[in-house]
């Protein structure tokens, strides 16, 4: 029997529904390559909020982001729709598509809004361990009908670079979507410290409504647009900070990230295809310690 990527006929228009949140965003554009390398006629769009759009502008392998409305979604006139999403809204949208497949996670709600239900990763890839987001993602691509292959890193596309004059810089995102998943700003305080004296600059990156007032001693970008935030991250000497999905910008960079856990799981979340270490609740002499393993030279 024929997979759906082999039954859609050329140049047919899928539309992939990833509306939030920003690591998942980050995560699924590994997904998004190898479906695009099975298919490289297909014409794919992305239907994303507007505040996490940037993650997918100017990566090759999207042909158009597309706003969460449903008059988007038809006017696309898509003969797959993938719903990665899951929730109340992607749901109805999915259903009302118009598309010939459409595609979502078994473990989804309302079932009957899907001809194409796609297994657990564990099952696709042949696997019982847990599994990271990414290859769950990706698991999505082979069920459909792309060859199993190494699930790439994640792809972002930076701006303009706009490297701080002077010497290398570390960037620092000391905050997280939840008290939970957030280290204490002392520690952060003490490794930027560290870093000052040995010749490496602390840049702390937040959202305009984040405190970031126990960092005021050091460089701030603060509310900036992710454009900017990509620009900064890809140029930076390596990361440090909570699991968030700046970690998982920094990783699709490639830079040396050491991601600090404690409410979620670093098996699913950890930082993808890059150098990095994990910590759970550290000291900051782990931390640093963390740096030095790493070779992030000074």
């Amino acid at each position: 029997m024929a997979s759906v990527l082999e039954s859609l006929p050329r140049e047919s228009r899928v539309a992939i529904l990833r509306l939030r949140s920003l690591g998942d965003c980050v995560l699924t554009t590994p997904a998004l390559d190898i479906l695009k390398r099975a298919r490289p006629d297909l014409r794919v769009a992305i239907v994303v909020e507007e505040r996490f759009a940037e993650i997918f502008a100017g990566n090759p392998d999207v042909d158009e982001i597309l706003p969460p409305g449903l008059r988007a979604l038809r006017g696309f006139r898509p003969r797959l729709c993938l719903n990665l999403h899951g929730g109340t809204r992607s749901t109805w949208m999915t259903a009302l598509s118009g598309a010939r497949w459409r595609a979502g996670f078994a473990h989804f709600r309302a079932q009957a809004v899907y001809n194409v239900r796609i297994p657990r990763a564990q099952e696709i890839l042949g696997v019982e361990r847990k599994v990271h987001t990414a290859e769950h993602l990706a698991g999505a691509m082979f069920f459909l009908g792309a060859r199993v292959m190494e699930i790439p890193r994640a792809k972002l596309a930076a701006g303009t670079k706009n490297t701080p004059a002077g010497r290398g810089y570390a960037v620092i995102h000391a905050v997280a979507a939840t008290p939970a998943k957030t280290w204490g700003a002392d520690g952060f305080v003490s490794v930027a410290e560290s870093l000052l004296h040995s010749g490496v600059e602390p840049v702390f990156i937040g959202a305009a409504g984040d405190d970031l007032s126990p960092f005021a001693a050091y460089r701030i970008v603060q509310g900036a647009p992710l454009s900017q935030i990509k620009t900064l991250l890809s140029e930076a000497a390596f990361f440090v900070g909570n699991d968030s999905g700046p970690a998982h910008m920094a990783a699709a960079f490639g830079i040396p990230v050491i991601a600090i856990f404690s409410a979620s799981d670093p098996i699913v979340w950890a930082p993808w295809r890059t150098v990095s270490a994990v910590l759970t609740a550290p000291q900051p002499s782990e931390v640093l310690d963390a740096i030095a393993r790493l070779r992030v030279h000074a």
